[in-house]
């Protein structure tokens, strides 16, 4: 690091990957924070991109690569703000740097520590939604940065009973020595200027909806698996396919929470219309044949190519309904969809071998314990607030705090890069002028000593 001011960027998907590299670019040192293994965030579990249907990876893999090589740039995943003191041009923050057990600087990636883990194929892989499995040490995904293997402390035989055999097996596996059961957590304080706040957002659990069935019937999945699923580098190799048969009858349900006074999520999610178009349309070109029925409530096509895209979709043997289903339940060995279309003015039913719930976005979890450490205010939808939705949209409630992506609102990828864009922007003017008070600063302090 140099000795210029420097910004903290806090989460690490795509708006603070692009608010950490536009301020890197500028000539001011970046301290990226990230609580996750790896960066990427919900991005990096995405197949393709709408309208453009443009491979999700192909688009952040590059940045995230940039980040973790940038000169300016110093990363720190799996690592949390603990602590924030000062003002604007001057804060103190304190970071803790949770143990991997894996020495990062002899990592090599290589992982066969993971082929060998006695836990292999028996943990849960979260970043797959719960469709696969992996061991205890373990890289989330094969493109992360920095791809360096972490111990997962929930399933490590070692750290949750404190014997894992005779002998260690991803130790003996590991040709560098790197894993080190021994690491403790470390603190590192650091003085920047100005901060970024881009923690992104949650999913709502559609088990709070249990007229849908999720949790119940396994045919029952969310957008966010259906993206795994479809993905090349997901579970199935992108095959569709659940419980080893390719469905035929697939049935989407939009504003799952979303607009709905009973969640407490009155507002618009934004994403899901599209999301739902763009699963509509992987669908028809890996299963030809399928019939595939969207319920939806109204379609918000909002940005740039989205209604020619959804007219696009429909084009391909994809019908829409409007109304919102009632109740999953199963008939046999099928499941039966029941809601009312408005536009027919009747009840109908549709059979389903596949249904996919597009989720609410929802404020993370730890949403409110992050404004509280912050020192920033949340709007009535428990989101961050911004200090005014006209002209300072990026701006918190904190003068040399501001907000990026998805904290501060529902918003689809190129609109939380656009806000990153412009929190950068502010958060640089904090940056100069800190840097243009630097030197009248040191001249105080040579006179008072």
């Amino acid at each position: 690091m140099t000795h210029k001011p420097a910004a903290l960027v806090i989460g690490a998907g795509i708006a603070g990957i692009q608010a950490a590299l536009d301020i890197a670019d500028a000539g001011f040192p970046v301290y990226l924070v990230e609580r996750e293994p790896s960066v990427g965030g919900r991005m990096a579990q995405l197949d393709k991109t709408f309208p453009t249907l443009d491979c999700s990876s192909c688009i952040l893999t590059p940045k995230m690569v940039n980040v973790g090589q940038h000169p300016n740039i110093e990363l720190m995943t799996y690592s949390e703000v603990v602590a924030v003191e000062g003002e604007a041009g001057a804060f103190h923050v304190t970071i803790r740097k949770k143990p991997r057990y894996v020495e990062e600087d002899l990592c090599r990636g290589c992982g066969l520590c993971a082929q060998e883990c006695r836990m292999h194929g028996r943990v849960v892989d979260t970043f797959n939604q719960g469709l696969g499995k992996r061991a205890a040490i373990y890289v989330p995904f094969p493109q992360a940065v920095p791809l360096i293997y972490t111990v997962d402390p929930t399933a490590c035989l070692y750290l949750t009973r404190g014997v894992c055999g005779k002998t260690f097996k991803c130790k003996d596996a590991c040709p560098t020595g790197a894993i080190n059961f021994e690491q403790k957590e470390r603190f590192v304080e650091v003085d920047v200027a100005a901060i970024i706040v881009a923690t992104g957002f949650d999913l709502m659990d559609p088990r709070t909806k249990p007229e849908f069935g999720y949790g119940v019937y396994p045919n029952v999945i969310t957008g966010l698996e259906f993206e795994r699923l479809s993905s090349a580098s997901g579970p199935t190799g992108g095959k569709i396919v659940l419980n080893g048969k390719e469905p035929q009858d697939m049935v989407f349900i939009h504003c799952v929470g979303s607009r709905d006074p009973h969640t407490g999520v009155p507002y618009c999610s934004r994403i899901c219309c599209m999301y739902t178009a763009k699963h509509a349309h992987l669908v028809r070109d890996k299963l030809p044949n399928a019939r595939i029925t969207v319920f939806y409530i109204d379609m918000r096509a909002f940005g740039k190519g989205y209604e020619e895209f959804y007219d696009r979709v429909k084009e391909e043997r994809v019908f829409y309904r409007r109304g919102e289903p009632s109740e999953v339940y199963r008939r046999g060995d099928r499941l039966v969809v029941r809601g009312e279309d408005s536009l027919l003015g009747r009840t109908v039913e549709v059979e389903a071998d596949l249904v996919v719930l597009a989720t609410a976005v929802v404020p993370r979890a730890d949403t409110l314990a992050v404004a509280e450490l912050l020192g920033l205010a949340c709007s009535p939808d428990g989101f961050f607030q911004e200090a005014h939705p006209k002209y300072r949209p990026v701006e918190s409630t904190r003068p040399g705090v501001f907000l990026a992506g998805c904290c501060q609102g529902p918003k689809d990828i190129p609109d939380a890069v656009a806000q990153a864009k412009a929190a950068a922007a502010s958060a640089l003017v904090v940056l100069k002028n800190t840097a243009q008070d630097l030197p009248q600063r040191h001249e105080d302090t040579k006179k008072k000593l």
